[in-house]
């Protein structure tokens, strides 16, 4: 499973890159066949609050899945972004297992 971290408007920590990564692999345990995961990281409007925007896309064979949360800090995007992400996931094996 590949990951691709991209920040707009702002340089990522090695500590959130680490944090991410960490997060995004546990991806794997809803769904197998992930191929490539990107996290974008935005930062809407400098000094206003839930100006933080982290979109997760995750390519799995035959299909795309998104989800985007915009909070106060990117750990609560991320983890926001990756419940979501599991629910889509979760769904979309449940289905394949019944055809």
């Amino acid at each position: 499973m590949e990951i691709k971290i991209q920040s707009i408007h702002f340089d990522t920590t090695e500590k959130l890159e680490t944090f991410i990564n960490k997060k995004v692999e546990k991806l794997e345990k809803s769904y197998e066949d992930i191929q490539k995961v990107e996290v974008q990281l935005k930062v809407e409007k400098p000094a206003t609050a839930l100006n933080k925007t982290t979109s997760l896309t995750v390519t799995a064979p035959g299909n795309t899945f998104f989800v985007e949360k915009t909070c106060d800090t990117f750990e609560e995007g991320v983890d926001l972004c990756l419940d979501a992400m599991k629910v889509q996931l979760t769904k979309f094996k449940e289905k394949q297992r019944k055809h």
